[in-house]
């Protein structure tokens, strides 16, 4: 089995789609190796809205990873955009290839339920409106990375945050950090 970490290669650090700092890794072939990828994500905020940070980590060592940030957001938006994130760089694969099947693992029951128990499908259905017929809070995170997780193998998996996980606290951490650059 070759490790996670050898299956990816550094491509480039620069400025995100979402004007985050980000490093991105394209999905390498392997000497046959399909098994999933686990990704552990995260987002955290300083103040509820304030600056926040995502992150995601392969596990189990971490490598690779990424983070970002937004000036003026909210934890959930943070949570959602770790996910997107680790995603639109996991889901890359060479011509030819098809990108291995990816868990996801997260603290945030937000983002777990909705794909554990398919919110996004009652949301399509009644125009990305919610139960109470409001717009769908943040969808417009929401949108890309339902159509992300409908075109990738992906299952989703909770963890209790702050419970001792070493890959959550990685994740965790990293978050944190890049609330605040420098």
């Amino acid at each position: 089995m070759v490790p996670v970490s050898h299956r990816y290669q550094r491509v480039r650090t620069g400025v995100g789609h979402t004007g985050t700092v980000t490093t991105l890794f394209d999905l390498g072939e392997t000497d046959g190796d399909r098994g999933p990828v686990v990704v552990y994500t995260d987002g955290a905020c300083s103040g509820n809205p304030g600056p926040g940070g995502w992150a995601w980590a392969i596990a189990p060592d971490g490598v690779p990873s990424g983070s970002g940030r937004d000036a003026a957001t909210t934890n959930q938006r943070m949570e959602i955009n770790a996910v997107l994130e680790a995603l639109r760089t996991l889901g890359v694969a060479p011509p030819g290839a098809t990108p291995s099947p990816i868990v996801v693992v997260s603290d945030s029951t937000y983002v777990v339920n909705c794909f554990r128990d398919r919110w996004w499908v009652r949301w399509q259905a009644n125009g990305w409106r919610n139960s109470k017929k409001q717009p769908v809070a943040n969808d417009d995170l929401w949108r890309p990375l339902v159509e992300l997780v409908g075109r990738l193998d992906v299952t989703f998996t909770w963890v209790k945050g702050h419970s001792g996980d070493r890959m959550n606290d990685l994740v965790d951490r990293l978050a944190v950090a890049a609330v605040t650059p420098g």
